[in-house]
């Protein structure tokens, strides 16, 4: 973490490791319910807690995060040892949801945030947030053998999209980045937490024939 707050400014740095403890916890957790070893939480923890950032970082050219900050595998590590050592019933119920909405907001925010200053150009960067976000929650689905987020109408990908877009136009503004983070991480979790209380979901494509045998 401290490699990177002289670039990104003095809050990024702490999204980063928000976002990261949150995805963490939510792969500790969906391994959690299927009553699995605390080794399984302890990978599943750090898989979805690094997943997107790896990926990013591969893609921005920038050393991969994990790999060069000492605090980030610890923090996974731990957030799967609390889940491990806690009763289940702190647990019930959203918390999952809550949790990744939580993360995928400070995730879009450090992603863009990050690829802004390895000099990538705008509309990349918000990919790139986009990216930190939501690979991490899908690798976690895929290996609890859950549907993909992807694969589901409700509003996920788009709160990463939003609260990404909204910190590189806070930035493309001229706002120091410690003033346009929190706006943009609060605008995507507000549409996630939305989207999960009323259920809110974007439309369906309707122009597939239900005969998929037509000629």
């Amino acid at each position: 973490m401290t490699g990177t707050a002289w670039q990104f400014g003095p809050l990024l740095p702490w999204l980063d490791l928000a976002g990261l403890a949150v995805f963490a916890a939510t792969g500790a957790l969906a391994a959690a319910r299927r009553g699995q070893t605390m080794v399984t939480l302890a990978f599943f923890a750090l898989v979805t807690g690094v997943g997107g950032g790896t990926v990013r970082d591969l893609l921005i050219g920038a050393p991969v995060f994990w790999v060069q900050d000492r605090l980030a595998a610890i923090v996974c590590l731990g957030v799967a040892l609390v889940i491990w050592m806690t009763p289940e019933r702190w647990w019930k119920g959203s918390a999952l949801a809550w949790l990744d909405a939580v993360g995928l907001a400070a995730y879009a925010v450090f992603g863009a945030g990050k690829a802004l200053g390895f000099g990538v150009p705008p509309v990349p960067a918000v990919v790139m947030g986009v990216i930190s976000a939501c690979v991490g929650g899908i690798i976690r689905d895929v290996l609890a053998g859950e549907p993909s987020i992807l694969m589901r109408p409700e509003l996920y990908v788009t709160a990463a999209a939003l609260a990404a877009t909204l910190y590189v136009i806070l930035r493309l503004l001229g706002l120091p980045a410690f003033e346009a983070a929190p706006p943009a991480a609060l605008a995507g979790f507000g549409l996630r937490a939305a989207a999960i209380h009323w259920n809110l979901a974007l439309p369906a494509y309707r122009g597939r024939s239900d005969d998929r045998f037509d000629d």
